[in-house]
């Protein structure tokens, strides 16, 4: 307990008698009586041979009961195990390399490490860390192609993540790292740890082929990344027909589905072939295990089909479209509980393209923006 505040009371012998109070605040100062303590309590850690000297080692994580004047800054101090200076230790608890291992040189070193926090007098507290030296990478990383599909409003795309590389090495000590060449980082970033891909704000309508890698320190492979971005126009937005399906995810669909259904959706409803479906948006419906599919599709001439002749051709192609996906609905209109009697029920789709959904697997990320249905009476 840091502290006691008491209120204390005097009183009188008079008739009546009289009292007063007054606050008294009792300020509880912190004593050094703790050292710091390492988590874990020991240390095993592997470097690969043939590391470029100041590769970081392992992290070390020390924590103090005291208040902060007692606690930290540490000071970290190699105490053995360390007479030919292999190794350099930050002041931050990162142990690195200071020469080039060998594993036919020597496989294992053990070190003492302290640690003293800032109190006075100080506390002390020792940490064993066991390195081992393994052969370098012998296997090259695996990296599986990504393909990214973008959809957003006319030059309004707000930029986040859009998709993940996943990447893999039979070395079990293997570091990855991703990179991407430097002339599209005004568009584009990658994450080097994880392989997260990030598009800035404002792309533009088109394919974009990204130059990335993953490297494990010794080998570097290419990785096939290609984006798609289609910029929507607000005519489609009142010509859109939903397809509402049942019992599957947004990535099943994008990552199971969505290539074969494409497919096999022109075939249904495009009536030449230069007209062009437009995929529109992906979204669970609140509620339930239901997913729905936003598209339109654009005649050759510009236009747009009107909806009530695509779910006339959705309508008698339903059972072939079910040999990809069960579907549950086909939606023009989405009025369900609401009684209009004799006013005609209208429906409005908004598009909130700064509310970004990304649905992302190994192979194939789809990116879209979230809508929202209103519907009304109208007289």
């Amino acid at each position: 307990i840091s502290g006691y505040s008491l209120v204390v009371q005097a009183r009188d012998s008079g008739t009546p008698p009289l009292s007063s109070s007054v606050t008294v605040n009792v300020d509880i100062s912190d004593v050094n009586d703790n050292g710091p303590v390492f988590t874990p309590a020991n240390y095993t850690a592997v470097i690969q041979e043939n590391k470029p000297v100041g590769t970081s080692i392992l992290q070390l994580v020390v924590t103090d009961k005291d208040s902060f004047h007692n606690g930290p800054p540490f000071t970290f101090t190699i105490l053995t195990g360390n007479e030919e200076e292999e190794f350099t230790l930050d002041p931050h608890g990162v142990l690195r390399s200071a020469v080039i291992f060998k594993h036919m040189v020597a496989t294992e070193y053990v070190l003492c490490v302290q640690a003293k926090d800032s109190g006075k007098p100080q506390q002390v507290s020792h940490t064993y860390v066991q390195v081992r030296v393994i052969e370098e990478s012998i296997h090259k990383p695996t990296a599986i192609p990504l393909e990214i599909f973008i959809v957003t409003m006319e030059d309004d795309f707000p930029g986040g993540v859009i998709g993940k590389i996943h990447a893999t090495d039979q070395d079990v000590y293997d570091v990855l790292t991703y990179t991407l060449k430097s002339e599209q980082k005004s568009l584009f970033k990658v994450n080097s740890h994880d392989g997260k891909i990030i598009a800035l704000g404002g792309l533009d309508n088109g394919k974009y082929v990204l130059n990335v890698s993953v490297s494990d320190g010794r080998f570097q492979v290419p990785i096939d990344v290609v984006v798609h971005v289609e910029q929507l126009l607000q005519e489609m937005l009142q010509n859109t027909v939903t397809i509402r399906f049942d019992n599957v995810s947004p990535e099943d669909f994008v990552g199971l589905h969505m290539h074969g259904f494409r497919r096999t959706l022109r075939n249904a409803v495009l009536s030449q072939k230069q007209d062009s479906l437009h995929i529109i948006s992906i979204q669970p419906v609140a509620g339930s295990n239901q997913l729905d599919m936003l598209f339109a599709v654009q005649m050759h001439s510009g236009g747009f089909y009107k909806p009530a002749y695509l779910i006339q051709k959705l309508t008698n192609a339903r059972r072939h479209l079910e040999n990809v996906i069960r579907i549950s609905a086909i939606l023009e209109k989405n009025c369900s509980g609401l009684d209009c009697q004799e006013q005609h029920c209208e429906q409005s789709l908004s598009i909130d393209s700064h509310s970004l959904m990304a649905y992302s697997t190994a192979r194939i990320s789809f990116v879209c923006p979230r809508f929202y249905r209103n519907v009304r009476c109208m007289c």
